[in-house]
């Protein structure tokens, strides 16, 4: 039967699950040890060329957001020659340290749809056959969403919070000399956030499926969520109302998708449990 439960193997003991689950661990840090080498040995292309990027005046984003600007006749603090700050290494193993935890963090982020594989391959001999065959479209759109998260927080995110605080001065007689730990973790925060906050429609889709969640609670409660959006987006952007509101509304736009799919799957499961039993 198409319903039947992946179960006709011999029942494992809560044992027999835990050594199951480190092998499925140990192939996730394996590969992501493997993308974190290559991305250690490609040094040059991760600091300089991505890293970097949002450092130099010619990033992309601040090309655009410059053009903008001197389009519509508002403030051009994007058209720049120069960021006013230098990134500096304050400790022996700095430099080294940097270069290890970004390569690790390149290979989570590059073996982000192996490490999903590898959690459904774990949950899913307690599936249904009919859910197991929602794994390759599980992982697809996961990745999608997740690749796209950490674009955006590298993108607008990044060279926002990076414009603002690294220009930023109490006075003249302070400069910002910026450790080399504390830019990259504003990177790294910025983009990994980013592409957990994109997992929101994922989320939705099981919260509503196992029943944790309804259209009708994510509808009553969507001016609660919207207003939480916008701390959200003021605590990880400067705090000017331009970059609050370019974060906020593809938050937004999520949610609202998480609501469209809410409702399908609330629809769906009414029907399923209206259908009568043979």
């Amino acid at each position: 039967m198409a319903s039947k439960r992946t179960d006709d193997k011999k029942e494992m003991s809560f044992l027999d699950h835990l050594e199951e689950l480190r092998w499925h661990l140990i192939r996730a840090a394996l590969a992501v040890l493997a993308a974190g080498f290559v991305a250690f040995l490609a040094k040059s292309f991760i600091f300089d060329v991505v890293l970097f990027g949002p450092k130099q005046a010619d990033f992309f984003t601040y090309e655009v957001l410059c053009y903008l600007s001197q389009s519509i006749g508002v403030d051009d603090s994007f058209c720049f020659k120069e960021l006013p700050f230098r990134i500096q290494s304050r400790k022996m193993s700095g430099q080294f340290s940097a270069h290890l935890w970004t390569s690790i963090t390149a290979g989570l982020i590059i073996a982000f749809p192996y490490i999903l594989y590898q959690f459904w391959s774990f949950v899913s001999p307690g599936m249904y056959a009919g859910e197991k065959k929602q794994a390759r479209i599980f992982i697809f759109f996961s990745s999608v969403l997740f690749f796209a998260g950490v674009v955006f927080g590298y993108y607008v995110i990044c060279p926002l919070s990076i414009n603002f605080l690294g220009g930023y001065q109490v006075s003249n007689e302070v400069f910002n000399d910026i450790d080399i730990g504390s830019y990259i973790g504003l990177v790294r925060a910025c983009t990994l956030a980013s592409g957990l906050i994109f997992e929101l429609p994922i989320v939705i889709y099981y919260l509503t499926k196992f029943g944790i969640v309804t259209p009708d609670f994510l509808k009553k409660n969507r001016k609660y969520a919207i207003v939480l959006i916008l701390i959200i987006s003021a605590i990880i952007t400067p705090p000017d109302i331009a970059s609050q509101i370019i974060v906020a509304i593809p938050v937004v736009v999520l949610y609202e998708i998480s609501l469209v799919i809410a409702k399908r799957i609330y629809k769906k499961q009414i029907k399923e449990n209206d259908r009568p039993s043979r």
